[in-house]
């Protein structure tokens, strides 16, 4: 347990980050960056996981699916301890956006301020697996662009963190966002570094337009890796069915 508590206090303290400057970029480009969330020894820990046999609920090989190349797997509960904080302690920053864009959307739902409310109105629901997963990606693998949507309840925000160094552990396999709405389509291409987060829209997002707010559909993916070993942890806050 000391260990434990010890690997979750290491990560970037949440008051360092300039959250009014990630709420703008979300709001400008559906996707904003959390430079140096976890360390690369925290990171190494993490990646490492992805061998061992136990904490995981279901493991998925992308092109038996068509979702592309590569392979993910699902933790079970009880989350790693580091992953279980970062959900708690990231969830209450962006429930106050995921409730703004959906006042200005038109759409009734909101969310409460703390993680383990929203997660009880998810297993009210039957949504009762959990969601957060790590992904390893080796040489021509990639992720189609996709949306992460597990049942009725869905929170519009979620964190992809990446495990592994660019131009040292692997090439290429950059994380790819779209968006499409009634000005066309667009793609950004968002740099990570190893510890770096990237905070994203899961499904939609509001933008303002010429006759107000515009509905913008969002998708998300990952390019094709060079060569070499490509590994990912996901936090999605809403559980699935």
């Amino acid at each position: 347990m000391k260990a434990a508590a010890s690997q979750s206090s290491a990560m970037q303290p949440a008051a360092t980050y300039d959250w009014a400057g990630m709420e703008r970029s979300l709001d400008t480009h559906g996707n904003a960056i959390l430079p140096g969330l976890l360390t690369a020894k925290q990171c190494d820990v993490l990646a490492s996981r992805y061998a061992q046999d136990e904490g995981y609920r279901a493991r998925i090989v992308m092109d038996r699916h068509g979702f592309g190349r590569g392979e993910y797997q699902y933790f079970s509960y009880p989350l790693p301890p580091l992953l279980d904080r970062l959900r708690h302690v990231l969830y209450p920053r962006l429930s106050p956006i995921a409730n703004r864009w959906n006042l200005q959307l038109g759409i009734d739902t909101q969310y409460p301020d703390e993680l383990d409310a929203f997660l009880q109105r998810c297993h009210k629901a039957g949504q009762t697996r959990p969601t957060p997963l790590i992904l390893e990606y080796g040489e021509g693998d990639s992720n189609c662009l996709h949306q992460d949507l597990y049942g009725e309840h869905a929170f519009p925000l979620q964190v992809a963190i990446l495990l592994s160094e660019p131009d040292r552990d692997f090439a290429g396999g950059e994380f790819v966002m779209t968006e499409l709405s009634t000005k066309g389509q667009r793609a950004d291409v968002v740099a990570l570094r190893q510890g770096d987060a990237v905070v994203f829209a899961v499904n939609q997002r509001p933008a303002m337009g010429l006759r107000g707010v515009r509905r913008v559909a969002m998708r998300h993916g990952v390019s094709r890796i060079c060569s070499g070993k490509r590994h990912t942890v996901g936090l999605i806050f809403h559980d699935a069915k």
